[in-house]
């Protein structure tokens, strides 16, 4: 029940126009009632009274005449607004609970997302979301409609015939305990079907990301008897699920079926006995039907407000990941920087009890200087310059900022003055002029435009299908590298930060591309504090620094033609390369 209090908060906003559908909802439902009424009426007073011919075909007419007006001119805009309400309202919380998602969704740590897989998050977002819409549409809505059209028929059956209605609702303790009993269970199996289908859906998410490794390495049937193993546990939980809905379906309707038979024969009898009259009969013979309609509708959306419930658990279950990376409470907006960057006794994990990534770290750069990382891979670079913008936390020491500790400064004063170009930039699958643009959204064309030229960017550009709005596909597909970095280097002249970050930037790239990159992140380096890393040595010798980091340590430090005279680790590495 927690969940569903919690979800209120979601529903609240909408309480006014939920009242107005109620009502419009129970007049729907209420008018189909009168038709039992008319059957009596029919029977009883028209065929089987005193009037003439005439006068009961003028009655029939009469009746018949108000009948079609009531559910031809009245019913059709009750039932239009009823569900248009009802729809607005449902697509409304949904809009709400997505954007509240996505927002905790960006506030989430790189910690989280290296230990969730992207489908899982999806499944969740998208899934259990748009199930959550039937306890809107069922819960607050349908359930209530249905027992207030109980309530409605139990009451017009009591005026007709007390004993009567005592009979039709002789099953009805036996109905509440059959769903009491099955559905405590359901919620559970429906939990479990939910994770499993979240299952197919990150490996899907993760192998059509990654379908040409698994064709470049022949991996089709592997994968194919993976994804029946995913594919088939999914299988197996939505059958565990439909057997126990299935039993709770067979007992439920047989118990309802029960009912109309008992009316059916104890009202035979009292008109037999001269007690009842034959419309009376008519009229509960049709009323046991409206009565036990909702009913097995309550058991149908018992199933699925379980389901709802279910997703809704999960949706929650992500709503309540906490936030790894935070402002603190007294976090002060950091001005434009200058560029110092500290690193103070800097020690790092990335589990509380896992392997130390960065041992004791300590160096200054000062602003406007160009330093660079080198050391073998897996030896800590990139996770020293994931620490400056606050992607991580340093598990003891600090880094400092123009002398402030970033755990101090606000997180978007701090990353929007930090730029950053990746061996493998991701572009979305929007226009090139979008891509460029998130360096800063405010951008003039002609500012868009001289980034893109700084960047080498423009010509390239210019020469595609439509220029600036071309499409590039997810992840930048229709791209080559040396396009993709070179835009990624234009988002980042445009953002203009004061600290730059280039992590194996021009790795992987054919030499014009990489010439082309080179000098445009010299240009982009130019007046601002860069930090490199690069496996390339010959791309780093400029460099003011040079920091050799090895295991976690800075083993050695400071310019090549320095480092080169040590004969040490970087010599070393230089020599490996046959750069000398």
């Amino acid at each position: 029940m927690g969940s569903i209090k919690r979800y209120m908060r979601f529903v609240s906003p909408y309480w006014g126009l939920l009242t107005i559908t109620m009502f419009i909802g129970i007049l729907k439902f209420a008018i189909p009632l009168f038709t039992p009424l008319l059957i009596q009426i029919i029977i009883d007073d028209i065929i089987g009274g005193t009037m003439s011919v005439e006068e009961k075909t003028t009655q029939l007419a009469y009746w018949i005449g108000g009948t079609i007006i009531l559910f031809f001119i009245i019913r059709p805009p009750v039932e239009y607004y009823r569900q248009y309400f009802a729809q607005n309202i449902s697509n409304n919380i949904l809009f709400d609970i997505r954007q509240e998602i996505y927002g905790h969704l960006q506030k989430l740590s790189m910690k989280y997302y290296a230990n969730t897989r992207a489908g899982e998050v999806i499944s969740r977002v998208i899934n259990d979301v748009e199930q959550t819409k039937n306890f809107v549409m069922i819960g607050l809505m349908n359930m209530w409609l249905d027992l207030a059209t109980i309530l409605i028929a139990i009451a017009i059956m009591l005026t007709m015939n007390v004993k009567l209605t005592i009979v039709a609702l002789i099953t009805l303790p036996l109905y509440a305990f059959s769903v009491k009993y099955f559905f405590s269970k359901l919620r559970d199996l429906t939990r479990k079907r939910s994770q499993a289908l979240a299952g197919v859906q990150s490996y899907l998410h993760e192998r059509v990301s990654g379908m040409s490794i698994i064709k470049s390495f022949t991996l089709e049937r592997h994968e194919q008897g993976i994804f029946d193993e995913t594919n088939n546990e999914f299988k197996d939980k939505s059958l565990d699920h439909s057997r126990w809905n299935a039993k709770s379906f067979a007992v439920v309707n047989t118990i309802t079926d029960i009912a109309p038979l008992l009316v059916i024969a104890y009202a035979g009898y009292e008109v037999i006995q001269g007690n009842l009259t034959i419309g009376t009969m008519a009229a509960f013979i049709v009323y046991i039907e409206r009565l036990y309609s909702p009913l097995r509708r309550l058991m149908s959306s018992s199933t699925t407000l379980t389901q709802s419930i279910a997703s809704m658990d999960r949706m929650f279950e992500l709503m309540d990941e906490e936030y790894d990376i935070q402002d603190a409470k007294d976090a002060q907006v950091l001005p434009a920087l200058q560029g110092k960057v500290v690193f103070r006794n800097v020690t790092f994990k990335y589990e509380e009890n896992g392997q130390t990534i960065l041992n004791n770290i300590n160096f200054t750069i000062e602003p406007g200087k160009t330093v660079a990382f080198v050391g073998m891979s897996g030896g800590g670079k990139s996770t020293i310059v994931s620490l400056i913008p606050r992607f991580y936390d340093v598990s003891s020491g600090a880094v400092e900022i123009d002398d402030v500790d970033v755990r101090q400064a606000t997180i978007a004063s701090l990353r929007s003055q930090v730029g950053i170009v990746l061996q493998d930039n991701i572009l979305f699958s929007d226009s090139v002029r979008q891509n460029i643009l998130m360096g800063n959204p405010n951008a003039t064309d002609e500012e868009l435009i001289a980034a893109a030229k700084a960047a080498n960017a423009h010509d390239f550009i210019m020469s595609l299908p439509e220029g600036y709005d071309t499409k590039v596909g997810e992840r930048g597909v229709k791209l080559s590298g040396g396009q993709k970095q070179r835009v990624a280097i234009a988002r980042v002249f445009l953002k203009n930060p004061p600290v730059l970050i280039l992590d194996e930037a021009t790795s992987a790239l054919d030499l014009e591309s990489e010439a082309l990159i080179q000098d445009s992140l010299e240009r982009l380096a130019h007046d601002r504090t860069t930090i490199m890393i690069a496996h390339r040595l010959s791309t780093i010798t400029h460099a003011d620094t040079i920091f050799v980091i090895d295991h976690g340590q800075v083993k050695e430090s400071g310019t090549h033609a320095e480092l080169m005279a040590k004969q040490g680790a970087y010599y070393d590495l230089f020599q490996i390369q046959h750069l000398d």
